[in-house]
């Protein structure tokens, strides 16, 4: 189960986000602050699920970057949280018209002894790439999965929103989902990649 410190930081970022969505027309803000909450929600339960699966747990904070260069001395001297104010600073730079949605990501604890029994002593032990991508890939397949529910229900903004939630998810970034997912199956990337793309497609140009 989620620990108190990462429902903080899930409402805390969805307050962020919900802000950012509304900055420029704030009777959106309660719409937005639900839909935000819902589809962390849907995303965080999606992961739990499938780590659960492969004996492990998952861990939930905001998106953080410690290093700024590719020299080995280039550091912060504390980890930037740039999942707060990104959102933020895009939505004021493009005056409402683009909002940065990818403010989560997830560590991944396996459980050692829950793995001997279940799957044989070596079989899941330690996490690999693939398992982990796997595991993010749930949760931007959840979040697909409700934009359509959404969709055929009248919810179309809520639809919406969840597409977008999984574009910036998608992008093969940092510690995001994507990059997770790219270096886990590069396959599974592509597929999921392709996927969103259309949906986001369907949304710019149909919707």
């Amino acid at each position: 189960m989620l620990e108190k410190k990462e429902i903080a930081q899930i409402i805390a970022v969805a307050l962020i986000l919900a802000f950012s969505l509304s900055i420029w027309n704030f009777d959106f803000f309660i719409y937005a602050l639900i839909s935000m909450l819902l589809i962390i929600a849907i995303n965080v339960l999606a992961k739990i699920v499938a780590s659960y699966y492969y004996e492990s747990e998952i861990e939930i904070k905001v998106w953080e970057v410690e290093r700024y260069g590719f020299n080995p001395s280039a550091y912060f001297k504390k980890p930037l949280p740039v999942g707060a104010f990104i959102p933020i600073l895009t939505t004021l730079i493009s005056f409402g018209y683009f909002t940065w949605l990818a403010s989560l990501v997830f560590d991944v604890k396996p459980k050692v002894y829950r793995a001997a029994k279940r799957h044989g002593l070596y079989s899941f032990s330690e996490m690999t790439e693939e398992h982990i991508g796997n595991i993010a890939s749930a949760g931007i397949l959840a979040n697909l999965a409700f934009a359509v529910i959404g969709y055929l229900i009248g919810f179309e903004e809520f639809a919406k929103l969840n597409i977008y939630y999984a574009a910036f998810s998608i992008i093969p970034l940092s510690d995001l989902d994507g990059n997770k997912i790219f270096f886990g199956n590069i396959v599974s990337w592509s597929f999921i990649a392709a996927i969103v793309m259309i949906a986001v497609g369907f949304v710019i140009f149909i919707v």
